[in-house]
């Protein structure tokens, strides 16, 4: 059983880029599916898509690599279930001089930094990636 979705996602992905694996299989939640999505919006994932094997959902997330390198440098979960780390807008400060991506989960849903700070909401900084 695994009690943080988040960092056991995170941490498949960086497990399975630094082998060179082309996909990799991760436990489904909504809050996951939010971040694959941003992920993928970001260029940072080559696709993902949902897998119902009757019992549980899994997400099956395809990684992306350029000229055999991954598209991720780094992927790092901030927030964790024993260490909450919450963020005001005007708190939010950019990854990386602007090139990489912040995740919030707000009260307008998971948000990048920047439209976090457009919609000028706060919330749980999740992870932040380049």
């Amino acid at each position: 059983m695994v009690t943080d979705t988040i960092g056991d996602f995170l941490t498949r992905i960086k497990n399975a880029q630094m082998a060179k694996h082309e996909e990799v299989t991760c436990i489904f939640s909504k809050l996951v599916e939010s971040i694959c999505t941003i992920l993928l919006k970001e260029g940072f994932i080559e696709n993902y898509e949902v897998i119902d094997n009757g019992k549980f959902k899994q997400l099956k997330v395809y990684l992306k690599f350029v000229d055999g390198v991954p598209a991720i440098r780094e992927i790092k979960r901030v927030s964790k279930p024993g260490v909450r780390i919450y963020c005001g807008y005007k708190q939010i400060k950019p990854v990386m001089n602007g090139l990489g991506v912040g995740i919030y989960s707000t009260s307008k849903g998971v948000l990048t930094d920047k439209e976090a700070i457009v919609h000028k909401v706060g919330g749980e900084y999740l992870c932040y990636v380049y």
